[in-house]
């Protein structure tokens, strides 16, 4: 007898698998009656027949459905992307800013959702940091290479001597599954409200609906400020901090196996320097797979598909490339 326990336990798949035992229970009733009467086996073996034939469609139904769950669950599509000014004070925090622009222009292209879940400017109209939540399809499948410190070199436009200053900035893409594997105890949460800033809205400044949330055994610190009611803000950075101890959990395993992955497009860690913007030299350069593309204006404006299906391309056999690197 098949085993439909993992149906069941699947809500895209329950009604299915209901579905399923209800035949079962059919075919058992018409096995029956054929035992204790002779005269009705060739009939019942014909409705058998015809019950076999359901059953076996209605498996090949829900294993598709569970290839599609788990392919879903691996490469999911929603992602949260985090980005952080680095080194570089009010230049790196202009960068970070034009990242998250490129990123969001990209998005657009690909008919992605983009929603700020939290946003901490300068006065000089860059990013501290910044998060938003991105959904649509293949989304991490397509943005997973970003994690990494982004580079910029360039002449900042208040420097009086010409001379090029380096500055970074990190970006995070953090998957967000619907079947974590991890636990998130309410005893290890400290949140805190607050009023949400920003112009516009009666509910502004006036209804505590900002939320911070820290996750007190790794010190994981989550904001949302995107939702008007304090219960969804929760929900939201709930989802994110899980996301967050997640990916804290995969960086640190992949930490242990830092030596099997040389061939392997980056550890996916957000300290490593993946790529740099000389803006001089209009050139982009990829460190992981030794690759330069130039029109930097184009490219920051969101025309990033060369660049993300190089390293898709690249990913599958994790060879490097023989593309000349910069320091």
């Amino acid at each position: 007898m098949t085993d439909i326990t993992k149906y069941k336990s699947n809500n895209k798949t329950r009604f299915l698998a209901e579905d399923f035992e209800r035949l079962q229970r059919e075919e058992d009733e018409i096995k029956e009656l054929a035992e204790s009467d002779p005269t009705m086996k060739e009939l019942g073996d014909e409705d058998i027949a015809r019950i076999e034939s359901q059953k076996v469609e209605l498996i090949r139904q829900m294993d598709e459905i569970l290839k599609v769950d788990e392919a879903e669950d691996e490469y999911p599509n929603e992602i949260i992307m985090e980005v952080r000014a680095g080194a570089g004070g009010d230049e790196a925090a202009l960068f970070a800013h034009e990242l998250a622009t490129m990123y969001k222009g990209y998005a657009v292209k690909e008919g992605w959702g983009w929603n700020t879940v939290h946003e901490a400017e300068t006065d000089g109209g860059g990013y501290k940091e910044a998060s938003f939540e991105i959904r649509g399809r293949d989304v991490y499948k397509k943005m997973r290479f970003e994690t990494g410190i982004h580079r910029v070199q360039r002449v900042p436009a208040t420097e009086k001597n010409g001379r090029v200053h380096t500055s970074t900035a990190s970006v995070a893409v953090l998957p967000i599954r619907k079947h974590s594997k991890v636990e998130v105890k309410e005893s290890d949460l400290l949140i805190e409200t607050s009023r949400s800033g920003g112009a516009g809205g009666q509910n502004v400044n006036k209804v505590e609906t900002a939320v911070r949330m820290v996750h007190k055994p790794t010190g994981i610190d989550v904001r949302c400020t995107s939702e008007r009611s304090q219960l969804k803000n929760k929900e939201k950075a709930l989802s994110i901090l899980t996301a967050k101890i997640e990916e804290k959990q995969r960086e640190e395993e992949s930490a242990k196996y830092a030596d099997d992955r040389k061939g392997q497009i980056g550890t996916g860690n957000r300290s490593e320097k993946i790529r740099t913007y000389n803006i001089l030299q209009d050139r982009i350069t990829d460190h992981r797979i030794k690759e330069s593309w130039h029109n930097l204006p184009n490219i920051m404006l969101g025309n990033i598909d060369e660049i993300i299906d190089t390293l898709q391309e690249k990913s599958k056999t994790g060879f490097e490339s023989s593309g000349e690197d910069e320091d």
